[in-house]
């Protein structure tokens, strides 16, 4: 049975999609299309027709699962071809969201309604391809060249009030009665020459300069991946080429890009993220707990930022802190923070005061007696964590789960401190956290289902992407994090450059290298001046009160503006240091550094894997990529290496063993996989 179906109201042809759950454009939808376009062709007593779509939204895009697969047709550049050159007048009848080929489809359509509540995109270039439907030629015909630049090359969807101001959506409708309306608009057509959109060329007229324009202004958002500069260049060619020339070329650059490495890679992190969400030995129907209020035990930069979370998402929350000044410090900047946020347009001042209209401050642990989760986030020393442990227990309710924001420490030895362990889990987030999407969900010991999966739907309440981690030191980003530290040490021992380093680093597509970011965030982080040695490289640094960037130099000296330059301070420091440890100095090439960062850390996540600590391979791409800036457009370490080839990974690693920490081994599973000839298997 096809998900398209047809009925007649009169002189006007509804054409139905009912496709569970998004209406993607599968083979069965887009033939049902094009058979009704037909059929609204060959009735003569049909005189405009509507498209609309059951379920929750409009056509949400082409069926992904398809890629890679022979083509079976109608393709959808056809369907939408077809749809355009009706001589019968054809009304979108847009609600939910219409992103790619959907809004594609409703490019095809003579005229778009919709209603206040739907998103239309084309978010093609986020899975590493352009619209291959028309979509960069039509876009601009229809919204002209400066509108539809963001809206291919960033892929970011846009509300229908904007669609509307732009020209994309001619009537915004009510949410009830949607295809009544558009029954009517149509009928206000019928008997007018459909406007086709790839014969319009009155908005197709601009200056060259706004392609450069536009790349430099987002040249950091740009940097490394390729779709971007194939959308610039397809529209490009609408302003230059007829309609079917321009077709011809985004069809050519879609071909290429879906082919590449960086589509696959993409494509693989659109799984992976919606592949974390599941626990595998977690039933479907495990109980949840409810969570109508939070307690955040802390007001500092992790509380305060933790707290945001779920006040934007409309949850009260009580903050504890020991003082009255920490406690007022803390408010405010969330305060600010929120008020930054409206001054860029992403709130209103109404949005700021409610959320900060849920929070109550407190300097009594008991007025967290009635919250339904408790997140501790103060310092990470297991002593003081487990007395704070033990308050708690003393004064949360029955049911409450009890969370941790430690970023290393044992979650279970946390529990012990309970009387209560199944209610305790780790909920590690990452600074700053009302910014950063990760959210490393830890699972202890006796942490019960319910607990689990509560955190786990809780984190798509606040708009975070989880990940389920077991208990070891660290869990999966910071363990993965060590060993490319250790050998960034190594390297500066043995003759590479911090600012080498970094640059490799930043070269492969990090946002920074490790001794920048050990700049940003502080040397003296854990840094204690009574009793420092001089012992390190990092410690004496930090006694010639070269911290970072707050004391304008670190690793790098920097300037009023924080930028930063080599320092010969340091060559010396590092230098004598290297002379002590009786390292021979020698030239190191880019490629060894890389090989010597980037192999190890793969090794831990094989290592990882094989503990049981992570699920998945693909649940360690997830992390990274999202709490530590690993490019997307190579799908995460593990994905990487599988792509590059396990045995490449470990032949390198055994190359460079005499050079690498003394304590290294080599992960059993990540030889056995590369000997085999097989990847981590997802």
């Amino acid at each position: 049975m096809s998900p398209v179906s047809t009925r007649r109201e009169g002189e006007i042809l509804i054409v139905i999609s009912d496709n569970p759950p998004v209406n993607a454009l599968g083979h069965a939808v887009r033939k049902g299309l094009a058979d009704a376009i037909g059929e609204a062709s060959r009735d003569e007593g049909i005189k405009a027709v509507v498209i609309r779509c059951e379920g929750r939204t409009f056509f949400a895009g082409a069926d992904i699962t398809e890629f890679g697969k022979p083509l079976q047709e109608p393709g959808l550049p056809q369907v939408v071809d077809m749809i355009e050159k009706s001589a019968k007048p054809v009304v979108a009848a847009i609600h939910g969201t219409a992103l790619g080929g959907g809004l594609e489809v409703a490019l095809g359509c003579h005229y778009r309604v919709a209603v206040p509540s739907a998103k239309l995109g084309l978010p093609e270039v986020k899975l590493g391809i352009l619209p291959g439907a028309g979509g960069t030629q039509r876009l601009p015909r229809v919204v002209g060249v400066e509108a539809a630049l963001p809206m291919i090359v960033k892929g970011d969807p846009i509300s229908a009030s904007q669609a509307k101001e732009i020209g994309l959506v001619d009537e915004i409708v009510a949410d009830q009665g949607l295809e009544e309306a558009a029954i009517h608009y149509a009928q206000q057509v019928i008997g007018k020459t459909p406007p086709r959109t790839g014969e319009r060329t009155d908005r197709l007229s601009v200056d060259d300069s706004v392609f450069e324009d536009f790349k430099q202004k987002n040249a950091r958002r740009l940097r490394g991946y390729e779709a971007p500069l194939a959308c610039i260049e397809a529209v490009r060619a609408a302003i230059e080429l007829p309609l079917e020339e321009g077709l011809k070329k985004e069809r050519e650059l879609f071909m290429k890009l879906v082919a590449g490495e960086q589509s696959a890679a993409l494509r693989h992190v659109f799984f992976a993220e919606r592949q974390a969400s599941k626990i595998d030995d977690v039933p479907k129907d495990t109980p949840l707990i409810p969570i109508e209020k939070v307690g955040i035990l802390g007001a500092g930069t992790m509380g305060g930022g933790i707290a945001m979370n779920f006040l934007s998402a409309g949850i009260p929350v009580t903050m504890l802190e020991r003082e009255q000044g920490p406690l007022d410090r803390g408010t405010g900047i969330m305060r600010k923070n929120y008020e930054a946020t409206a001054k860029k347009g992403r709130m209103t001042d109404e949005q700021v005061e409610k959320a900060m209209g849920l929070l109550t401050p407190t300097l009594d642990m008991n007025d967290l007696g009635d919250c339904d989760l408790i997140i501790e986030a103060v310092f990470e020393d297991m002593d003081i964590k487990k007395d704070v442990f033990g308050k708690l227990d003393a004064v949360a309710k029955d049911g409450a789960i009890l969370a941790s924001n430690t970023s290393y420490l044992n979650i279970d030895e946390i529990a012990s401190a309970t009387k209560r362990p199944e209610s305790v889990i780790g909920l590690h987030f990452f600074s700053p956290a009302n910014v950063m999407r990760l959210l490393e969900i830890v699972r202890g010991e006796k942490t019960s289902d319910s607990v689990l999966a509560t955190a786990m739907k809780l984190s798509k309440t606040i708009r975070k992407v989880a990940v389920v981690s077991g208990v070891c030191f660290g869990f999966i980003g910071n363990r993965m994090l060590a060993p490319r530290q250790a050998e960034a040490n190594n390297l500066m021992l043995e003759g590479a450059k911090p600012w080498d380093i970094d640059r490799v680093l930043v070269e492969f597509g990090m946002p920074m290298g490790p001794f920048q970011m050990a700049d940003l965030a502080g040397l003296d982080i854990g840094w204690n001046k009574e009793k420092s040695s001089s012992s390190t490289i990092r410690e004496v640094l930090c006694e010639r009160d070269r911290r970072g960037q707050k004391t304008g130099a670190g690793f790098y000296d920097y300037d009023e503006n924080r930028r930063g330059t080599p320092s010969k301070e340091v060559e010396e420091v590092i230098a004598s240091f290297a002379e002590k440890s009786g390292r021979e100095q020698r030239q190191i090439g880019d490629q060894e550094i890389l090989e010597r960062l980037l192999y190890p850390m793969v090794n831990e996540g094989a290592k990882i894997l094989e503990e049981g600590i992570a699920q998945r391979s693909s649940d360690i791409d997830i992390v990274w990529i999202n709490g530590y800036g690993w490019p997307p457009y190579t799908g995460g370490p593990m994905f990487w290496a599988e792509r590059r080839g396990l045995k490449t990974v470990l032949d390198g690693l055994e190359k460079h063993k005499p050079h690498l920490s003394d304590d290294f081994e080599i992960s059993g599973l990540l030889r056995r996989r590369a000997e085999a000839g097989e990847g981590f298997g997802g």
